[in-house]
């Protein structure tokens, strides 16, 4: 069966390359943000996966909420403890952060930053609530800024994410990633957007993430993804026409198999006799 792809720099199909043996797996989502466009976990979710979806956005949360009604939805952030936030949204992007200073980039470059009190909570809480003791395959974190609390409200000696990617900048210096790699995680991957670690047990999975999403990988983009090829105003109406042309077709053919149709026929055969 052919994957479809929804993710923005091909996470999904390196992750499906990785997991894709494994039924009815397992994920967490923190910084969810839409559950289709750019989402990571869509394709899992297709595939008979569930998961915990995290997003303070009241739109993206009520969107999670309606199409992913077997998945675990939560309106919070995961930070590294329990109180309330300010949060800043910027609405139709995932650029909404808890870092003022970001927030304060993003509102001098002309977007429409705005501010509300969101719930916090330890990631390490969300999964004794809501993972039941089951594996996580893999973790996702996208927070803009807001990494290190993160991480910092997760217990890894009790939780163990198979795999986690971790939207980062190109700068490789990160201060947070000794939380990840002290705690037994391996990073064995940057692909320009995210870096992924291997947790020390299943390293056995490196070989997945070698090479770059190809043709052997059997995945086609979904329809409007940002690689695929646009479709131009010519293609758009050569389409309607065609379209136009087989309803056309249709009624003639419905009009011909009438009892009416047939009647006249007859008439016509009728008269050319006489």
């Amino acid at each position: 069966m052919t994957f479809i792809s929804y993710a923005q720099n091909f996470e999904d199909v390196r992750l499906w390359r990785a997991l894709n043996n494994i039924e009815n797996g397992f994920y967490i989502d923190i910084g969810a943000n839409d559950p289709v466009h750019d989402s990571v976990t869509k394709a899992f979710y297709d595939n008979g996966w569930t998961g915990i979806n995290v997003e303070p956005m009241p739109n993206y949360y009520q969107a999670f909420s309606e199409q992913r009604p077997k998945d675990v939805n939560l309106q919070c952030v995961a930070g590294e403890n329990a109180q309330d936030l300010t949060f800043y949204g910027i609405a139709g992007t995932g650029l909404s952060t808890l870092e003022p200073a970001m927030a304060q980039l993003h509102k001098d470059a002309g977007m429409d930053v705005r501010t509300q009190t969101v719930k916090s909570r330890t990631l390490s809480s969300i999964c004794e609530e809501h993972a039941n003791g089951r594996p996580i395959h893999f973790l996702k974190i996208d927070v803009e800024g807001h990494e290190e609390t993160v991480l910092r409200g997760m217990d890894f000696t009790q939780w163990r994410p198979w795999i986690i990617l971790i939207e980062t900048p190109w700068e490789r210096n990160q201060t947070w990633e000794t939380l990840v790699t002290d705690a037994g995680y391996h990073s064995i991957l940057f692909d320009g957007i995210n870096t992924y670690y291997l947790a020390d047990e299943h390293l056995n999975l490196k070989p997945a993430f070698d090479i770059p999403p190809c043709n052997l990988d059997n995945f086609q983009l979904c329809r409007g993804h940002k690689f695929s090829h646009p479709v131009s105003d010519a293609e758009q109406h050569l389409a309607a026409a065609l379209a136009r042309a087989e309803q056309a077709e249709e009624q003639l053919h419905a009009i011909q198999n009438s009892r009416t149709w047939k009647a006249l026929h007859k008439l016509k055969k009728a008269l050319r006799r006489a």
